[in-house]
């Protein structure tokens, strides 16, 4: 089970508050928290406009590395910025993210290929959002013959399905669940990863929509969540999971993330 911490992101007003008042101690507070919680990686993503967008990345990128060793995932939709972004990582973290819409692919996967950094990929093109569960695999197997091609392990890989609004969808999330099963099913040792929250946009009570959500999408192989670790009822729905999959032998993760404060009774 990998944890990405999504609170580091201009997209959330009281970090957009913070970048914007170049508060550090708020954004090193969060990466803290993040990690005490039990992130695996701390996304850091600025949101901001496009001409000071990198600055601000290295602004935000030094802050976290002064608090934490939790290896950074760098967050754009321009791949130039994440690549640029790297550079400022003191070790390998998650690019994200690449698509194979335009050139992103190739731009990304040429200057991941040797090196440890891991990679999220979203499953759309040039064509848009796939409507199917079938197109999307198609996406899927196009991608996979550049991770092939750039000699990347899929270990290495955090494959998006593209988890979208569960009240404007036309059979729930059944389409989402055959291609993460898909996913697994050719790929073990690939991760299958997405935003949790992404469900539950426009839903009342939120967190109860995305645990379920995380509860159906790791029984079908996700294995790799965007979301706030300081969510003590997800974290601890998380390990929960985890252990009644049969995945936590003995159950010494949830008992040590239970002792650990991550979730609570």
């Amino acid at each position: 089970m990998i944890i990405i911490g999504e609170k580091i992101n201009g997209a959330i007003p009281s970090t957009a508050k913070a970048i914007e008042a170049k508060d550090a101690e708020f954004v090193k507070n969060l990466a803290i928290k993040q990690a005490e919680a039990g992130a695996d990686f701390i996304d850091v993503c600025a949101s901001v406009d496009d001409d000071i967008e990198l600055e601000t990345m290295k602004w935000l990128i030094d802050i976290v590395q002064d608090a934490t060793d939790v290896p950074i995932a760098v967050d754009s939709p321009n791949v130039y910025t994440c690549i640029e972004s790297m550079k400022y990582c003191h070790k390998p973290g998650l690019f994200n993210s690449v698509s194979l819409e335009d050139d992103k692919v190739d731009v990304a996967f040429k200057a991941i290929a040797d090196t440890k950094w891991e990679c999220v990929a979203l499953l759309n093109s040039d064509k848009g959002i796939p409507k199917t569960a079938k197109d999307r695999l198609d996406v899927f197997a196009d991608l996979m013959v550049k991770v092939k091609e750039y000699n990347i392990d899929p270990s290495r890989m955090h494959i998006d399905p593209l988890i979208e609004m569960l009240c404007t969808s036309e059979d729930g999330i059944t389409m989402v669940i055959e291609v993460i099963r898909g996913i697994k099913a050719q790929y073990p040792t690939i991760h299958v990863t997405g935003a949790v929250s992404n469900i539950s946009f426009n839903l009342p009570a939120r967190r109860i929509a995305n645990q379920a959500f995380a509860v159906l999408a790791m029984s079908a192989g996700m294995d790799s969540f965007i979301l706030d670790p300081l969510n003590k009822d997800m974290m601890g729905m998380l390990f929960a999971t985890e252990a009644m999959m049969g995945e936590d032998e003995y159950c010494m993760e949830y008992i040590g993330a239970f002792r650990a404060g991550i979730f609570v009774k």
